[in-house]
């Protein structure tokens, strides 16, 4: 292996070591296998390129298109020309799919699902940073610089992952860079040859010296730099808060946590987004047989720890999605009840991990891979399995609980309270004296929790506005209550943090308010009904729903006083609880464009089939051959150019080496012997094979261009056959009779002698016949080179050379030895 293959193989192997930085951070290690295979490919274009030899800028250029067309094979086949060659359409797709990554990466704290965006974002980064290594260690020949990509991918890769397994990752980076200086070491050294390791070593047996030759012991102080860097680096990153930037377990979401844990997606990061979509595509269709849709809520998780500045899901364990889900926690038999059922179908976009059920569940049927959270009874994606194009079956519970019951509900259990009520010290003094404020009439828990849904919903002056930021300071519920102006979230969390400052345990749900009751008996829910809502629990009946948000939803029925007299508050029309009369048409949420029906976006109506499971992605074993075949169908067509190229560069190339060794050695010519004497001294193979090379690079480009080699013709006549088919100027006449001299003086000559310049008057030759030549013939003589028929012929010769070596070692094997004289 030549000293630049192995360079090569040695930044491929850094860069795949430092590449595992990344795997904290997803919740599959799937997409190292894509990224290595994609790697190698790349690298092999480059080592092709530098072996041909092109110039540095073309080789990095021609490494930049076959990633390009690997990226288009792997993430854009749909919408590539021909699966391969992106056009428009598919810089689309990619610009689509890296917003998705962005949105995903704010979305999901880590381990996050291996979502397309993602995917495109961690094989694509990985890609680029080994194009950078690979050019700067191996095309450029500068090991030292080609650790600064290293260094920045696991940099933020551990700053990221906050330390997850940050040992380990430091030492596998660590590990590849060193390497790769050690190999660009004795790359050199083999270089320098005799020069430095015919003597001692210097420094070889002085106190205090390691031996180390200069290259080594420069090589040793920048791996020191470098690691020192590595680690000061993570700890200078400024501290990420949400989504994908949050530690692991600070979160929710798709299984990958230890031991059967989850850690995955904050939806209130999108929920904004979601309500200020200029179009409400459908999210899910729904049929139901409730007899309050008002009430149905379909609700993804809950967010039960709160910080002072948010709030956001516990880290909990999940186990498999039981048969029957248990009895809510306390919900006593005495509370009225009924089971309903609820169809639902999620449209083929929404990619959620949570599955939207009604609360509280008591079973599921749907395919796929799902674990269930018993305590806030969600079910949950594994490895990656979200609701695309889901239709799944939900049994839930449609409590039913009295103002009277409410409001002689027990206290709840420690178990409960503790946890449910705990409050930081940091929250603004303002928060707990305005719900103090607020229900200061109030005799209990129930009608505390009745003032602050009434405050926030009726009489506090609060109104409904989407653009206002969700803020994650500890100042932001204060100034919502100054402002009185906010969306869901602010409502949610101020009334869920004011019930714990009252002591009543509380926290927050995420999900969707009802949908919009359609002719067929269906509900459809938009994007626009992504809503969050607080949860308050009673000891008897459990977590319990409240709406404190102006304008959204419906205000729960055991909310509302049960005897309506004068002095009753008028509640706005949305908030009443309805019966949820049918629309006569389809709402706006519902519409459906040209463009969704496209992309199949829309959600078919119920009932649908159930168990439609959603496309589990293309193996990497296949997406691997179909990168090989891609790769297969590039480089085959331009094999016959890259021979050429090759060899036209290994011929001229010896031809400049062997005539300067001639001229510093003396060998200008070769005395001839006597006549009868045997020489004592033959022309310099080298020289004589030199001359030979540049004669066939001379008769092989006349053949590029049309002029057919005659083997049957001297130097001198193969010349002038050349000049007059070839109709070449008075100047590149000259050079092709120079070369045609030098091979007759090799080959008839008693005193050749050595000719300087041949390489220089075999371009002149390329250069008169292509100013000569049409078009077609240039383009010929580039990408498909007559003269690259030489490499059938050459394999053909090889073959059959090996077969006679072959048939001769069997006969010597199977022939009996002759007889022996004693």
């Amino acid at each position: 292996m030549s000293g630049r293959a192995r360079m090569a193989l040695f930044a491929l192997a850094a860069t795949l070591l430092a590449s595992c930085a990344l795997l904290p951070l997803v919740d599959t290690p799937a997409w190292l296998m894509h990224a290595a295979v994609l790697l190698s490919v790349q690298s092999g274009v480059g080592a092709l390129a530098r072996r041909v030899p092109l110039a540095r800028a073309a080789t990095v250029a021609a490494q930049v298109l076959v990633s390009l067309l690997l990226l288009t094979l792997s993430f854009a086949r749909a919408q590539a020309f021909l699966g391969l060659f992106p056009g428009p359409e598919a810089f689309r797709h990619f610009a689509d799919l890296l917003d998705q990554g962005t949105l995903d990466v704010e979305r999901y704290a880590i381990p996050a699902p291996m979502t397309d965006g993602i995917q495109l974002m961690t094989v694509g980064g990985v890609l680029l940073i080994g194009l950078m290594v690979d050019a700067l260690a191996v095309t450029f020949r500068s090991a030292a610089p080609a650790g600064l990509p290293l260094l920045a991918l696991y940099s933020v890769a551990a700053g990221l992952a906050d330390g997850a397994g940050g040992w380990v990752w430091f030492l596998l980076a660590a590990a590849g860079y060193l390497m790769l200086l050690l190999a660009e070491g004795r790359e050199r050294l083999s270089q320098w040859g005799r020069v430095f390791a015919g003597g001692p070593r210097a420094g070889a047996g002085v106190p205090g010296s390691d031996g180390a030759v200069a290259p080594v012991r420069a090589g040793r102080r920048i791996g020191a730099v470098a690691l020192g860097i590595a680690l000061v680096v993570p700890l200078a990153l400024p501290a990420m808060n949400g989504g994908l930037l949050e530690a692991a377990g600070s979160g929710v979401g798709p299984g990958g946590g230890g031991g059967g844990t989850i850690s995955a997606v904050n939806p209130l990061v999108s929920l904004r987004d979601s309500l200020n979509v200029d179009e409400d595509r459908t999210v899910l269709v729904l049929r139901t047989d409730s007899e309050d849709r008002s009430g149905m809520y379909l609700r993804i998780v809950s967010l039960d720890e709160f910080d002072g500045s948010t709030w956001r899901p516990a880290k909990r364990h999940i186990v498999g999605v039981p048969d029957e889900f248990p009895t809510p926690t306390g919900l006593d038999p005495d509370i009225a009840r009924r089971e309903v059922r609820t169809r639902i179908a999620a449209a083929d976009w929404y990619a959620q991990d949570w599955l939207p059920m009604p609360y509280p569940p008591s079973g599921v049927d749907i395919d796929g891979r799902w674990r269930y959270e018993p305590v806030g009874m969600t079910v949950v994606g594994d490895r990656g399995e979200d609701t695309r194009g889901k239709t799944y079956e939900v049994r839930s519970l449609e409590v039913r609980p009295t103002a009277a019951q409410l409001a002689r509900a027990d206290e709840p259990p420690a178990s409960i309270r503790r946890p449910y009520t705990e409050v930081p010290d940091s929250m603004p003094s303002v928060v707990a004296r305005t719900a103090r404020e607020v229900t200061a009439e109030a005799k209990n828990p129930y009608e505390q929790a009745v003032a602050l849904q009434e405050y926030f919903a009726l009489s506090g002056g609060f109104q409904y506005d989407t653009e206002v930021e969700v803020g994650d300071d500890r100042e932001a519920i204060a100034r919502f209550l100054r402002d009185k102006r906010g969306f869901c979230v602010h409502y949610s969390f101020a009334m869920a943090t004011m019930a714990r400052s009252l002591g009543i345990p509380a926290r927050v749900a995420v999900g969707f308010a009802p949908g919009t009751p359609q002719a067929d008996g269906t509900m459809s829910v938009g994007l626009r009904d992504a809503h969050a809502w607080p949860e308050l629990y009673f000891e008897g009946v459990g977590w319990t729903r409240f709406e404190p948000t102006p304008t959204r939803g419906s205000t729960p029925p055991y909310t509302v006083p049960e005897s309506s007299g004068s002095n009753d508050p008028e509640l706005p029309e949305n908030a009443r609880p309805t019966d949820s009369a049918p629309a006569a048409e389809p709402s706006r949420s519902t519409d459906c464009s040209a463009e969704d029906r496209r992309l199949d976006a829309c959600a078919a109506v119920l009932p649908l089939d159930p168990g439609s499971s959603a496309d589990d992605g293309t193996p990497w074993y296949r997406l691997a051959g179909w990168i090989l075949l891609g790769f297969g169908l590039v480089a085959v067509p331009l094999t016959p150019m890259l021979y050429r190229l090759r060899r036209r560069a290994v011929r001229l190339a010896s031809a400049r080496h062997t005539s300067a060794g001639a001229e510093a050695s003396g060998d200008v010519g070769i005395t001839a012997p006597p006549s009868g004497a045997v020489p004592d001294r033959q022309p310099s193979e080298a020289v004589s094979g030199h001359v030979l090379a540049v004669w066939r690079e001379l008769t092989d480009t006349a053949w590029d261009y049309g002029v057919p080699p005659d083997d049957a013709l001297t130097p001198r006549k193969a010349a002038a056959r050349i000049v007059r088919l070839g109709e070449l100027d008075e100047t590149a006449a000259q050079a092709v009779h120079r070369v045609a001299g030098a091979v007759e003086q090799v080959l008839f000559a008693p005193r050749p002698q050595a000719v300087s310049g041949l390489a220089d008057d075999v371009r002149t030759l390329r250069i008169a016949l292509r100013s000569r030549a049409g078009r077609t013939t240039r383009v010929r003589a580039v990408v498909a080179p007559r003269s690259a028929v030489r490499a059938v012929w050459d394999l053909t010769d090889r073959w059959a050379a090996f077969k006679e070596r072959l048939t001769a070692r069997l006969t010597a094997l199977v022939r009996r030895p002759s007889d022996q004289r004693g």
